[in-house]
């Protein structure tokens, strides 16, 4: 499916250009809004190299990775990166992850956010499970994805290496029978 829309109240997601390189490294080039992710913040050659990378992966076919633009719908601004990827090891599966930049925290945007990328999972690409994984100290990310209506599974010991050490993961997930597209709405 090129090209992806869609919509919540607040927030759009759309397809990542090469145009967008420096609102995302805004993001992952910031020590505070990557402090709970899988990796350490980024360079702008780093990020030029990601979004080459997706920009790329939304033309194949069949399409197996949606990375898109987080953006805000009054102003057309990229706040955030989001990304879905069907899971090879799983029947109609997918993982999502996302990060939205710091002034963008504590507005339920993060929650909207995860919604708009199971109302994309479930709505528009059919799928049956979709999970995520968070840092255990991340506990405003346990909120989000409790609000948008997923449910904690469990822990991944020793799942991501990143700064030099090794940390665990912590599991959601939610089905499709359990997703209710109004979850996670302002």
């Amino acid at each position: 499916m090129y090209p992806v829309t869609h919509t919540t109240p607040r927030l759009a997601l759309r397809e990542i250009t090469h145009d967008d390189v420096d609102a995302v490294h805004a993001v992952y080039g910031n020590e505070e809004a990557t402090r709970h992710l899988s990796f350490e913040p980024r360079t702008r050659e780093q990020v030029g190299s990601i979004i080459a990378r997706s920009v790329t992966s939304a033309a194949a076919n069949p399409r197996d990775e949606y990375c898109l633009a987080v953006t805000a719908r009054e102003t057309e601004g990229l706040i955030g990166y989001a990304r879905l990827a069907l899971d090879p090891h799983q029947q109609k599966a997918a993982t999502i992850g996302f990060a939205l930049r710091p002034e963008a925290w504590g507005q339920g945007l993060g929650t909207e956010t995860v919604h708009a990328l199971l109302g994309l999972a479930f709505d528009q690409l059919g799928l049956h499970r979709v999970w995520a994984a968070r840092a255990p100290l991340n506990t405003a990310s346990h909120k989000t994805l409790i609000r948008a209506g997923m449910t904690e599974e469990g822990r991944i010991r020793e799942h991501v290496h990143v700064g030099g050490a090794w940390r665990d993961s912590l599991t959601y997930s939610i089905l499709d029978h359990e997703w209710r597209p109004s979850e996670g709405s302002p």
